[in-house]
């Protein structure tokens, strides 16, 4: 398992403590959590339970009946 050594100002350790604090977990598994989560390849549970949740949220199909066809983009 890697270790990191961060330099904090004394703002930001206090913001950070106290999130830690309030997600009962160390500064440590907190920070860990965090970074974690933004380098996950795959939608958050968070977002992921909301999908489907709008009955009257128009298919892909009906979002794409009405726009034009791309112009020719540049070749590189």
């Amino acid at each position: 398992m890697g270790q990191v050594t961060i330099y904090l100002e004394d703002e930001v350790e206090t913001k950070m403590i106290k999130a830690a604090e309030s997600a009962n977990l160390s500064k440590s598994k907190w920070i860990a959590k965090l970074i974690h989560e933004k380098v996950a390849n795959e939608w958050p549970q968070s977002v992921v339970g909301i999908a489907g949740s709008w009955d009257d949220f128009p298919s892909i199909e009906d979002i794409r009946k009405n726009t034009s066809i791309d112009i020719k983009r540049e070749e590189f």
